[in-house]
Parts: structure tokens; C-alpha cells; sequence
């Protein structure tokens, strides 16, 4: 109840990317625009939480990106960090965090959960990364049928830790 949350939060898309799909009648845009609003600037949003804006730019790698960064805070967030619509609050805000990437104030009371969370994920993509070697061995001595079957449990395999490379699935 802290509230830091809903002070300051951004996405991993542009202001202008957001009101696009908006447009478009994207439901996760909608929502989110019908619950927080932009700040001016960067600075601004500073003022409001200096700490959580400092652990979200710290994982900016390229520097371009914080020209399209924009944070936002919530249109129903009281004084006392309390929400005005709490009990019919929109899932966005029911579900959240709704990754383990997501990047939280620090002390947030999720980030014990958030370690935890990543860690299953790459140990499952360590275990499909031995899955990917025995596979291979098999390959080497496999019947054309069988070959095919194995590569398509590759790609599959290939896929899913591609998915996850933003987060360094490579380095698991």
C-alpha cells in the first residue's frame, strides 16, 4: 500500500505507440490509458518517486530509448496511496505484477516473488537447454522420420528461449 506502483510506471512502448492502438481498439491500451495518465516529463515524474524512476532508467541499456519514455502515474490514487476505485479496479490492476521482468520500487513487497518467479523460468530454460544436447545426440544416429520429429522438438525448443533473449535466456 505503499502506492509507488501506481505513482510511477511505464511500459515497453511509447506514449504515441499506446494512443495508436488505443485507436485501433487494442483493450490493453484502452485500459491502460483509462487508468493512468502521462507525466509531462521525466523530471516530473521524479518529483514524485526519484527512486523509482532511477531503478527504471538503470535498465535502459541504449540511451535513444529514454527519448521515448514516458512515465505515468494513476488518474485514482489518493493522498493516503489508497485506491478510489479499489473494488471495481480494472484487471491490469488486479494482476499486477504480471510478468517477473516487471521492474518494481525498490522495497517493493513483490520482489521476493519476482525472484522466484525468474528462477523457475531459467531453470526450465536450462533444463530445455540439456534437453536441446540430447536431442542433438539422438539427431546424429536418427532415422530420416525421426530426424524430422527431433528437429521440430528444436525449433520448438530454439523458439522458447529465443522468446525469452530479451531477459538473457542465452546466458541461463
Amino acid at each position: 500500500m505503499c502506492g509507488k506502483c501506481c505513482k510511477t510506471v511505464t511500459t515497453s512502448v511509447s506514449y504515441e505507440t499506446l494512443l495508436d492502438w488505443k485507436k485501433q481498439g487494442e483493450e490493453g491500451a484502452i485500459s491502460f490509458l483509462e487508468i493512468f495518465e502521462p507525466y509531462l516529463s521525466i523530471d516530473e515524474a521524479k518529483k514524485d518517486s526519484p527512486d523509482t524512476v532511477e531503478n527504471i532508467i538503470k535498465y535502459i541499456k541504449d540511451p535513444s530509448q529514454l527519448e521515448k519514455l514516458t512515465f505515468y502515474r494513476c488518474k485514482h490514487l489518493l493522498e493516503n496511496n489508497l485506491c478510489r476505485i479499489y473494488n471495481d479496479r480494472k484487471e491490469l490492476c488486479k494482476v499486477f505484477p504480471s510478468t517477473p521482468w516487471a521492474v518494481v520500487p525498490p522495497g517493493c513487497g513483490y520482489e521476493g516473488w519476482l525472484f522466484q518467479e525468474r528462477e523457475k523460468i531459467k531453470q526450465k530454460i536450462r533444463k530445455e537447454k540439456e534437453e536441446l544436447l540430447s536431442l542433438k545426440i539422438l539427431l546424429k544416429n536418427a532415422t530420416p522420420e525421426y530426424s524430422e520429429k527431433i528437429n521440430i522438438l528444436i525449433e520448438n525448443i530454439n523458439s522458447h528461449i529465443k522468446a525469452l533473449s530479451k531477459y538473457g535466456s542465452a546466458d541461463w
